[in-house]
């Protein structure tokens, strides 16, 4: 019998801090869905957690519209391209657990929709970008790694790579948010980890550069960085507000 694959990413779980700061975060997901679930959620808040998190990655893509005008369907552009992807994100996940590449695609198409080129939509820009594409598709289909450490690295290598002719960054983050979902994180996508990222915006930027040009210990630190993030995601989750 041949020997099993390694896991491509099972180093990271071996990195100081990362292992016990990803599960803290998690106990803290795991607490607040459990204590509001008491009380049954509604498609209202996973809307509301949607749209929330369309406004704070549209934000962080250079948009300058408020919550209130998104909300109020008069948005920017950016804006507009962050809830094109929101409306459609989450019937995307069953299509992750067997074809990511198609999934990104789908995410790019989404946002790009009547800003590129139809023939640009959802396609990479180069054969080297397709084939980073399909290494971190192959990636997350092979690996056992928790799934906020996947969301993590898959958020940080969609953003960095700029695969895409634009909107990567979008892209970026909701494809964190739709491993979240399918990884059984967070199957009603109550946190909002672009809000998360959106309240510490110097830190969220400086880390991804890091990720991108600082090899090892630039991954190490955006993994420390992601848990503290993800944990300001569950706290902008509309299950903290009273009124929901």
């Amino acid at each position: 019998m041949a020997p099993a694959a390694l896991d491509p990413l099972a180093w990271l779980t071996t990195l100081e801090g990362v292992p016990s700061a990803f599960a803290s975060t998690r106990d803290g997901i795991d607490a607040m869905l459990r204590d509001r679930g008491l009380r049954r959620t509604t498609p209202a808040q996973t809307a509301e957690s949607l749209l929330r998190g369309a406004h704070a990655s549209a934000v962080l893509e250079g948009s300058t519209s408020s919550l209130e005008e998104i909300r109020l369907g008069q948005g920017d552009e950016t804006a507009q391209a962050g809830v094109r992807v929101s409306t459609e994100v989450l019937s995307l996940v069953p299509v992750l657990g067997q074809s990511p590449l198609q999934a990104f695609a789908r995410l790019h198409a989404l946002a790009g929709n009547g800003v590129l080129p139809d023939d640009s939509l959802g396609r990479p820009v180069s054969t080297e970008a397709a084939q980073r594409l399909g290494m971190l598709s192959q990636t997350i289909l092979t690996t056992s790694v928790p799934a906020l450490i996947l969301a993590a690295l898959v958020h940080a290598d969609l953003a960095t790579s700029a695969s895409f002719a634009s909107h990567n960054g979008i892209v970026a983050r909701a494809a964190e948010r739709l491993v979240l979902v399918a990884r059984g994180v967070d199957p009603a996508s109550l946190v909002v980890p672009e809000a998360g990222h959106l309240a510490v915006r110097a830190e969220y930027e400086s880390n991804l550069r890091g990720y991108r040009d600082g090899g090892s210990n630039g991954v190490h630190a955006w993994l420390l960085y992601a848990a503290e993030a993800m944990a300001k995601g569950a706290e902008a989750s509309p299950l903290r507000d009273p009124s929901t």
